[in-house]
């Protein structure tokens, strides 16, 4: 099983694959290195190179080289975001200082579309060690060669259980929402009582202690999620990048706060809220601020935007209710990953935005009253409804439409699971349906609308001179 605390990780903008996987890729070649490396020499494949320098890839990987991980990389590490990078150059870190040289190609490697072909040489420019292949398979999960290999051997579209991947017998263990359901049907057990039942057999009680280790790890989740929300919605000024794109969150805050009616607003300040703290949030990825991936970086402003409104317009919102809340989400994202892919550069957007819109429903409906049936019914109308959404970044940055969609699928998630919960679960479609389809659908989907941005939005509006000339 994937535990919940692999799913919901800590890291930092723009991307989950193609910043926070890359880096966690460059960090892992280098501690397999038995000493630091004079120069290494890294080749971004596909989908990572058709869009790295707007990502941050190149960035990325330079700091994971010498050292740094994204979990506790200072925001205001050098180069900074945003920052045009040289193809090669040396740069120094915790792990020490080296050379270092990127080569972008944007043909992708057989086995997925976001691969990175590392090399290591000493100072007398001799290879050491052999030539390693990683790939970034969404949500900062990295795989090696011979880890996706076995992956694609047992499920050809899989999107990587990843590296991180417990192999401990859990006592519910499941792939699909029926297996889910069925679990809660017999034990007459919640979504968030059988995920949390497999989280204590992967990470078991330490001695003396009465709180779950993932308890800890979603509270640091919220945590981070109220933090990315109040800090976008301070921040001003133009997105780094070259689009100049303005941060709207603290205008949208701003024109909340002024007390003033707006025309034909009544009734809609809830949703107003969940559009502001969703922008927050995304504005501070773009930026390469520190979020949580939820389930990836594209998307991260969905969850915590639903879980806001939950606080915020809903009754005796507890710590419990978040724990229900992210558990119940994870599930969903679970199966989500074992059978069909988080990965935009996989199966587009909609398996970015989707996901998490489908992930949010279903927590938000675990914690309004909806049981089992209905919570499956809430992801599955969140999901249903981004089905061949398209990932096609303008510039290859996580802005233009990225921010936006984020809001709409905060939205939707709150819609999806306020209807669920008006319906008895007997939902005519079920979520492994719907999973199955995007599945289908990325496999049919054009390579130029999976984070390539070579097509879609990404080639039909102009671009600004300052950015053209960067």
């Amino acid at each position: 099983m994937i535990s919940v605390s692999d799913l919901f990780s800590i890291g930092i903008g723009p991307s989950s694959s193609h910043t926070v996987g890359p880096m966690r890729a460059a960090l892992a070649f280098i501690r397999q290195c038995p000493q630091l490396p004079a120069r290494v020499e890294v080749e971004l494949r596909g989908s990572l190179a058709a869009t790295g320098h707007g990502h941050g890839t190149d960035r990325a990987i330079i700091l994971g080289l010498v050292g740094y991980e994204p979990t506790t990389l200072p925001v205001d590490a050098k180069p900074a975001s945003g920052e045009r990078i040289s193809p090669e150059g040396h740069h120094s870190g915790p792990a020490g200082e080296l050379d270092y040289a990127l080569i972008f190609n944007n043909e992708a490697l057989p086995q997925h579309p976001n691969g990175l072909i590392f090399r290591a040489f000493n100072t007398a420019g001799d290879q050491l060690g052999d030539t390693l292949e990683y790939f970034s398979v969404g949500g900062g999960f990295i795989l090696t060669a011979e880890e996706l290999a076995e992956q694609l051997a047992g499920d050809g579209m899989k999107a990587g259980a990843a590296s991180a991947d417990r192999e401990i017998s859990v006592p519910y263990p499941f792939r699909t929402a029926a297996e889910l359901l069925a679990h809660c049907d017999r034990e007459r057990k919640t979504f968030a009582e059988i995920v949390l039942a497999n989280e204590l057999a992967l990470n078991p009680l330490p001695a003396g202690s009465t709180i779950p280790p993932i308890y800890e790890h979603l509270d640091q989740v919220w945590h981070t999620m109220k933090v990315s929300v109040s800090d976008g919605m301070s921040a001003s000024g133009i997105l780094p990048g070259g689009l100049g794109v303005v941060r709207r969150a603290p205008l949208v805050f701003d024109s909340l706060m002024d007390g003033i009616k707006r025309p034909h607003g009544e009734g809609l300040d809830a949703m107003e809220w969940v559009n502001l703290y969703a922008l927050a949030v995304n504005e501070q990825n773009a930026a390469g601020g520190r979020v949580v991936t939820a389930p990836t970086n594209g998307a991260a402003g969905i969850i915590p935007a639903v879980l806001h409104y939950a606080r915020d317009f809903t009754r005796d919102f507890t710590a419990e209710k978040i724990h229900t809340f992210l558990l119940t989400a994870g599930a969903v994202g679970i199966i989500i990953k074992q059978n069909a892919s988080i990965s935009g550069a996989e199966v587009g957007c909609q398996g970015e935005v989707g996901s998490a819109s489908a992930m949010a429903a279903a927590g938000l409906c675990a914690i309004i009253g909806g049981n089992p049936a209905q919570v499956e019914n809430a992801a599955e109308i969140a999901l249903e409804h981004n089905l061949g959404l398209t990932c096609d970044p303008v510039g290859g940055l996580v802005q233009i439409p990225c921010i936006e969609r984020n809001a709409i699928g905060a939205v939707k998630s709150i819609n999806a699971a306020r209807l669920a919960c008006l319906g008895e679960g007997t939902n005519r479609v079920t979520l492994d349906d719907v999973i199955r389809t995007m599945a289908e659908t990325g496999r049919d989907m054009l390579t130029k609308y999976k984070e390539t941005s070579l097509g879609g939005l990404a080639v039909n509006i102009g671009l600004p001179v300052s950015f053209t000339e960067c």
